[in-house]
């Protein structure tokens, strides 16, 4: 599945690369500003000249293929030399030849420059001359403003001097067969089957090691190397046979278009096996890192873990479009500058994401909230479950789960209530009029001592003080702190203090206030709520 996602992302974006490309060519101002020379064959670098020559050669067009050979091809007699030329290159390349893969040949309009060769000669493969394996060259010439590449003058030579029949097949297997995408059907058969043996070998051995594992050694498989391994197999089978395959596609005698063809493909199989196998190393790595984090109470490095986590997924994802890219023959460098005027505009809506993007990493810097807290943001109260590239998630009391956009949550102003050191006690406490003023200096010294005797209470800062004549009541005021940063053992000790006020009172003989209401009656004296008639009301 995640290589289907992969490829699937690549896809979208290539079409996404591409769209402002069509565009351009679309719009008035890039239709009035001069094209860049290109040459209509493809054969600026010596990649694209190669993917070009294979191109030709699969559809025996040999006619396009000699515009590939370093020859004139104003003389007729020359130019039909030329397809001969063509016609014997593939027949070497097709018994016992090889060219590079895809990935190797530079894309580079001067070559590689750092190998032992002349500046204008390369190097792209090697073929079969007998008992010899000579090397194919490409020679870079100047025609009219373009440098194009095509197969040297002395490898032309070698051509036209080898002992290739005039009616040898251009395939190596039955030329009877079907033929499928240039090359017959038997070439590709064996070419996929090579691969899909050598990964299910791999897959099979993986998937053996980790059983035995499991079997053998039952604790391992809460340690960190097992889970690296559980990570890492899969993916590294995938490479492996790629490797494999690579190492044996040049020695099978099958078309050169057949085996060209599925080593360019080949590498971004390859490629992606290598993101894969990144992927989940890095999930395997933050897994076991939030697992230590947690259990050493360090809950604040678990959210820059997971940001550390989706940047360094995010980096990667896009280092492997742009290598798929490459592959498919897209000048990257050429559509990020013509994506330029794309990207302002992209920017200028974009506000929003770089805005989250921003919020996130102060967040993560300014640390108001950590993953696990209680908090209160704006009218949203709950646990915090994650701190995301874009957003907060908090999970509410009513168990639904708040996705607030982390520009705005950082804007907000934010309520941490786990991270607090005590809790505030401070209620109301009042009592019944009537009481003589004795029993009411007694309530206030009963609150008072409960307050001090009580362990879970902090002694600095205790108040009990009678403040206000209320209407229903005498109110006996309370300031104190209870001890501890946990919400159930404070609320625990709030019920014991008041319960153990209670008891006291009563002992004392002080009563609670309640309540009440008088009715004034014209001409009589005033009767308690409880005994006024319903007319009166």
């Amino acid at each position: 599945m995640l290589i289907v996602r992969l490829f699937r992302f690549a896809l979208m974006a290539l079409l996404l690369g591409l769209a402002p490309l069509a565009h351009a060519q679309l719009t008035p101002a890039a239709a009035s500003s001069p094209a860049a020379p290109s040459d209509p064959y493809g054969r600026e670098t010596p990649r694209s000249a190669v993917a070009g020559l294979i191109q030709a050669l699969a559809g025996r067009d040999y006619e396009r293929a000699a515009h590939f050979m370093s020859v004139r091809l104003d003389n007729p007699r020359l130019a039909n030399g030329a397809e001969e030329l063509a016609r014997r290159l593939q027949v070497l390349l097709d018994k016992g030849g090889a060219l590079r893969a895809f990935g190797a040949l530079t894309n580079d309009a001067v070559g590689d420059l750092n190998d032992d060769l002349p500046f204008n000669r390369e190097q792209v493969g090697t073929m079969r001359v007998g008992d010899q394996k000579v090397p194919v060259l490409l020679a870079s010439s100047q025609q009219g403003q373009v440098v194009v590449w095509r197969v040297a003058p002395e490898t032309l030579q070698i051509l036209a001097k080898a002992d290739v029949p005039r009616d040898a097949p251009v395939a190596s297997t039955n030329p009877d067969s079907w033929m499928v995408g240039g090359a017959p059907i038997g070439d590709w058969a064996l070419l996929l089957g090579l691969a899909a043996a050598s990964f299910a070998a791999f897959r099979l051995l993986a998937a053996l090691i980790l059983l035995v594992v499991r079997r053998l050694i039952p604790q391992f498989q809460d340690s960190a190397v097992y889970r690296f391994l559980a990570a890492a197999l899969p993916p590294l089978s995938l490479f492996l046979s790629i490797m494999i395959f690579f190492m044996w596609a040049n020695r099978l005698p099958v078309a050169i278009v057949a085996r060209q063809t599925l080593l360019r493909y080949g590498g971004t199989v390859g490629l992606v096996a290598l993101v894969w196998f990144a992927l989940r190393l890095i999930d395997a790595i933050a897994e076991l890192a939030t697992r230590r984090l947690r259990h050493h109470q360090r809950r604040q490095v678990i959210s820059v873990v997971n940001l550390l986590r989706r940047g360094a997924k995010l980096l990667l994802l896009a280092f492997t479009v742009v290598g798929v890219l490459d592959t498919f023959g897209i000048n990257v460098t050429t559509g990020i500058a013509a994506l330029g005027i794309g990207g302002i505009a992209l920017a200028l809506g974009a506000q929003k994401t770089v805005e989250n993007l921003v919020g996130s990493v102060t967040v993560i810097a300014d640390q108001p909230v950590q993953v696990g807290d209680f908090c209160k943001v704006g009218d949203v109260s709950g646990t915090v479950e994650d701190v995301g590239i874009r957003s907060t998630r908090i999970r509410t009391n009513d168990r639904t789960l708040v996705t607030i956009p982390n520009g705005d949550f950082a804007a907000r102003q934010i309520e941490n209530f786990a991270t607090r050191d005590r809790f505030l006690f401070n209620p109301t406490i009042g009592i019944a009029y009537g009481l003589p003023v004795a029993k009411v200096r007694e309530a206030v010294d009963i609150v008072r001592q409960t307050l001090l005797d009580h362990d879970g209470v902090l002694n600095d800062g205790v108040r009990a003080t009678f403040t206000n004549f209320a209407d229903t009541a005498l109110t006996i005021d309370v300031w104190s702190y209870l001890a501890g940063p946990d919400y159930n053992a404070a609320m625990a000790v709030r019920q014991d203090v008041l319960l153990t006020i209670m008891e006291q009172f009563e002992a004392a003989g002080i009563v609670l206030a309640q309540p009440t209401r008088s009715v004034m009656v014209q001409g009589g004296m005033p009767l308690p709520a409880a005994e006024v008639p319903p007319s009166a009301e």
